[in-house]
């Protein structure tokens, strides 16, 4: 099954690509890689998740704007490559949880976009979940991508 029809299957439409806040472009290719720039958790240009997250934030909301952010960077990832059935897998996923020093959640709100990932392409990759002190427009969360080309 190709990967426009598993996005078919599970009723999910890419979103235009994010147009970029500073010098970088969303996603570009090196050899059989596409590497997205950090993808934030927007939804038609606004930011569905902001604010840094503590003990009392709600991680299946983080993990929600993870799944954002992840659909965003397979966008960005099918613009690079020319369309989405020339991605044959992800292969790293690095996420970035914008969070006070008592927030210990990083790796259940990155499941978010894991989750997504696996849904869509069917196979594990290695992923990083990182907490930092703040995020570009004071998103929530961040997530960039490695995929491999089909």
């Amino acid at each position: 099954m190709s990967v426009q029809q598993r996005l078919g299957e599970l009723g999910i439409a890419l979103p235009e690509v994010a147009v970029p806040v500073a010098n970088y472009v969303p996603a570009t290719r090196s050899g059989n890689y596409i590497y997205t720039s950090g993808q934030l958790p927007l939804v038609e240009g606004a930011l569905a998740a902001t604010g840094q997250l503590g003990p009392e934030s709600s991680v299946d909301d983080a993990a929600a704007a993870a799944r954002i952010c992840a659909l965003n960077a397979i966008a960005a990832a099918a613009g690079a490559a020319g369309g989405v059935d020339n991605l044959a897998r992800a292969v790293k996923v690095t996420g970035f949880v914008s969070s006070s020093a008592d927030f210990f959640s990083h790796p259940q709100v990155v499941n978010g976009a894991s989750d997504l990932l696996a849904e869509v392409f069917g196979s594990p990759h290695a992923r990083s979940a990182v907490g930092v002190a703040a995020l570009p427009l004071d998103a929530s969360v961040e997530v960039e991508v490695i995929f491999e080309l089909a």
